[in-house]
């Protein structure tokens, strides 16, 4: 995890440099204190990518909870009735 003060993001090329050597995110303070993320877009889009299949779990998880669920051959059943296949 790199962290760098708010004056070294004048330095862009040095910043991209560093999110790619740490193929992750840099932690950019001030006084002292967190205040911005600098990512690379290919770590940003995989990271967002990442957080929808777990979003998408999630829901599954809840879906299974409450009971709003159907086995696999019941679903092609009813697939199969609905579409006359």
């Amino acid at each position: 995890m790199q962290i760098v003060p708010m004056r070294e993001l004048k330095n862009t090329v040095e910043i991209e440099r560093r999110c790619a050597e740490e193929n992750g995110p840099v932690f950019v303070t001030k006084n002292g204190y967190g205040r911005l993320v600098v990512m690379d877009i290919e770590y940003y889009e995989r990271t967002m990518k990442e957080m929808e299949e777990l979003k998408l779990v999630m829901e599954g998880l809840k879906d299974e909870e409450a009971g709003r669920v159907v086995d696999g051959p019941t679903a092609m059943e009813e697939l199969r009735k609905k579409y006359a296949l």
